[in-house]
């Protein structure tokens, strides 16, 4: 199979970068983390993975990650949900198996709110981070700078600083999930590592909880890191994803 390639145009001039493989029966879309994008080790797994069985797979960058235009500093969780829901409506048929990474599992929980999906799998997921895991964290001093400046440039051990905006923060209080139960009646997977030093393992627990559907099973990775990127890690995926692709979903 060959991967197609292309752009889609959000509405405002914004063009968000795809990559897409055709295949049969349900498909599979990934959806990257925060300042992450589409050609990261599990999404290049997840692309070889797929190829493999023949089984559609899309990817894509939300808007100031990767190859898509617009500016990083401009995304919010709700312009990044948009971002999502625009590409999945418009390159996808029937509903798919959502799998979201970090940030991604945050967008997967909102997607799934709005669309039909078959299943999703969480890779460190991150519902409400911005505001549990990022804000809760602060110092005053962080705070009053992001208050007072409308940014904070947050040290990263993945790379460059990276911007905190007021309006990523403030958006994100309009999209928290993990106040009330989230209604979702499909299969949910979620891998967790339990040396995560960005996502700690008890908010994976805390997302189970959550969810209303009775089919929601957690796997802890006892030595495994934010990335879930080592070997053993995506094949872990893999044999986590393909039981819900198939019919009788064994």
């Amino acid at each position: 199979m060959k991967e197609e390639h292309g752009t889609i145009d959000r509405g405002d001039g914004v063009a968000l970068a795809w990559r897409r493989l055709s295949g049969r029966g349900p498909g599979v879309v990934f959806l990257g983390g925060f300042n992450s994008d589409m050609t990261g080790s599990k999404a290049e797994f997840l692309a070889g993975w797929c190829e493999a069985r023949g089984t559609p797979f899309l990817r894509f960058d939300y808007s100031g990650h990767g190859a898509s235009g617009g500016r990083f500093v401009d995304g919010t969780i709700g312009r990044w949900a948009e971002d999502a829901a625009r590409v999945v409506a418009a390159l996808t048929d029937g509903p798919q198996v959502l799998v979201g990474s970090s940030m991604g599992g945050w967008i997967a929980l909102l997607l799934a709110r709005r669309m039909a999906i078959r299943a999703l799998v969480g890779i460190a997921p991150a519902p409400d981070f911005t505001e549990d895991l990022m804000w809760a964290g602060f110092t005053p001093e962080q705070r009053a700078t992001i208050e007072r400046d409308g940014v904070w440039h947050r040290p990263s051990a993945y790379g460059d600083p990276y911007p905190i905006t007021r309006a990523l923060i403030e958006d994100g209080r309009n999209h928290l999930l993990l106040r009330a139960p989230i209604a979702l009646d499909v299969s949910v997977r979620i891998l967790q590592g339990q040396q995560d030093p960005d996502v700690p393992w008890r908010h994976a627990l805390r997302i189970a909880e959550a969810v209303t559907g009775g089919d929601v099973r957690v796997h802890l990775i006892k030595h495994g890191d934010h990335r879930l990127s080592r070997p053993q890690d995506l094949a872990l995926l893999g044999e986590t994803l393909a039981p819900l692709l198939r019919e009788d979903g064994r």
